[in-house]
């Protein structure tokens, strides 16, 4: 199990994490899915289950962004990858951990009804699309005053 408090550079060297360099181009790009995917959460005539999906996709692509803008990415290969990415975000964008609590809740309860089938709820809908947005906007802001070139046009 993993420490909330171990820094990027202890879950570099526990093979959590791996070095990475971020492009302006792939910051953007995932930006742009992630955008997309909360597009799609909200709307009304998906499932319950695809529109949590896509509100968690756009959590995860906001974590990613997060590590890539820091200098790093999970290792994919390791089990546990989403869990490590959203844990870092204390770490990565100053996130608050009771915030990261309820999004590690959440991945919690995309495995349950990936993995068994558990239906989604409304309420649960509503939760992650509520998080989703605000992590967005919060990878956004971060990003335009932390890591401006990220965001710049190619020139």
């Amino acid at each position: 199990s993993s420490e909330p408090n171990m820094s990027l550079q202890n879950l570099l060297a526990i093979q959590r994490l791996q070095a990475f360099e971020a492009t302006p181009v792939g910051v953007q790009r995932l930006l742009a899915s992630a955008g997309r995917n909360l597009a799609d959460a909200r709307l009304a005539n998906l499932s319950a289950d695809n529109r949590f999906d896509a509100a968690y996709k756009t959590i995860m692509q906001c974590a990613m962004v997060a590590l890539w803008a820091n200098g790093y990415r999970t290792v994919t290969s390791q089990p546990g990858h989403h869990q490590t990415a959203l844990q870092a975000l204390p770490k990565t964008m100053g996130l608050a951990q009771d915030r990261v609590i309820v999004l590690d809740a959440l991945r919690k309860q995309r495995n349950l009804n990936d993995y068994e089938g558990d239906p989604v709820t409304d309420a649960a809908v509503a939760e992650c699309l509520a998080q989703a947005e605000f992590l967005l906007a919060h990878t956004r802001q971060w990003l335009a005053s932390h890591y401006p070139a990220l965001l710049a046009e190619d020139r």
